[in-house]
């Protein structure tokens, strides 16, 4: 199959040319069905001769090319209106009625604060363009209205507000947000790759509008990603205000899969300039070695890295609910645990090295340590805790193993 992307610099069409590619080159392998031969990337500066080329030659069109923010509302019918007519004139032209995409907006509802939109009435316009073109030459045609888009790569102070918080955020830049309660519907570029890739498979997912509304339908004259996240904008703030203050807190997000959060942090990192892609953490040294956190979570504790000198013994301690992972990365040790409540004295023993990893149960109500056996080397342990570290509620108690 050969694919031709319009608006192939664009954002959207970036992302999806970047997916393309994968699959093209064999690095995508979850699509076993498809096999891509060509990507045909057209964009503003691409030749008149491409185009013919590119549509004589394809099998399937993503038609992304648009204008969001021109320099007069005129621009809007021309760029949006006056290019999807050049595009199907010169199918036409081959006799190339493959299947061709849309890239519409929700704003062509005209419904709601969209009602007198010139931006909209350009994509309703050029709907019905390609509606007619189906009628005309029995090609099978895909229109996608995009609600709010954003992820990586998406232009910041254009058209996506998550983008042009992202920026902010991420370089320290003033922002304005006049009304907190106002509700998007956001669509992440993954999801709506995702759905892309799924219309090449003719496996696209259709559906109508009760206004702004989208209603999934199998026999739906729209198409329509399935999965979008509806969220105000006070919301975005105060999860990028968190997000921005994790070099301080080490606070990692909770981020369930498929969830708005893990979508927004990933976006917000692409922005991070470089002087903000390595921050340092806080070493508490002594002379016996060191101890760093890593990072924090909200429900499942914190990750630390243990450094322990030659012949040093660390922990002797216990704890009543607190409980541990003791990893050895680098360095051969023994960890020791004695069970509180065993008067016989019993000790549990476990080498460990750097050469054969495995994890150890630091256990509630067992006093434990971790001595460094080596007479020249570090011992560099990574510590799971099942809690951060409360220094108003420690839960950690002196006793020796031995």
């Amino acid at each position: 199959m050969k694919v031709l992307v319009t608006g192939a610099k664009g954002f959207v069409g970036k992302n999806l040319c970047a997916a393309l590619n994968n699959i093209k080159d064999g690095k995508d392998r979850r699509f076993p069905d498809l096999t891509i031969d060509a990507v045909f990337e057209y964009d503003i500066d691409s030749t008149p001769e491409e185009l013919d080329r590119f549509c004589r030659d394809c099998d399937f069109v993503f038609n992304l090319a648009g204008v969001n923010r021109p320099q007069n509302q005129e621009e809007f019918m021309a760029g949006n209106f006056g290019f999807a007519s050049t595009l199907l004139d010169t199918l036409k032209k081959h006799g190339n009625t493959c299947p061709v995409m849309l890239s519409s907006s929700i704003q062509a509802t005209l419904a709601g604060r969209f009602g007198t939109s010139e931006y909209g009435k350009s994509k309703k316009a050029g709907e019905e363009l390609f509606f007619d073109y189906s009628k005309e030459t029995g090609a099978k045609v895909l229109v996608y209205r995009f609600p709010n888009l954003f992820g990586k790569w998406c232009r910041p102070n254009y058209n996506s507000a998550v983008a042009t918080f992202c920026n902010a955020f991420a370089n320290d830049l003033p922002y304005t947000v006049n009304d907190p309660s106002v509700e998007l519907e956001l669509l992440y570029i993954d999801d709506l790759v995702e759905e892309m890739i799924s219309a090449l498979l003719g496996k696209e997912h259709h559906c109508e509008f009760e206004g702004m509304e989208t209603v999934l339908c199998e026999d739906g004259r729209y198409c329509a990603a399935t999965v979008t996240h509806k969220v105000t904008l006070g919301e975005i703030v105060e999860l990028l205000k968190s997000f921005a203050d994790q070099p301080r807190t080490l606070m990692i997000p909770e981020i369930p899969a498929g969830s708005f959060t893990k979508k927004l942090y990933s976006t917000y990192l692409s922005y991070l300039p470089a002087s903000k892609v390595a921050f340092p953490l806080k070493m508490n040294v002594d002379d016996r070695g060191s101890f760093t956190e890593l990072v924090h979570t909200l429900n499942a504790g914190q990750v630390s890295i243990n450094i322990s000198k030659p012949g040093i013994t660390k922990g002797q301690h216990w704890h009543n609910t607190k409980f541990e992972q003791f990893i050895v990365v680098k360095g051969h040790g023994l960890i020791q645990q004695r069970n509180l409540n065993d008067h016989d004295g019993k000790v549990l023993e476990w080498e460990v090295s750097g050469d054969k990893i495995q994890a150890v149960h630091m256990l509630p109500g067992y006093t434990h340590n971790i001595i460094n056996l080596s007479e020249t080397e570090d011992l560099v342990t990574v510590m799971y805790c099942n809690e951060v570290f409360n220094p108003e509620r420690p839960d950690t108690f002196f006793e020796p193993v031995k």
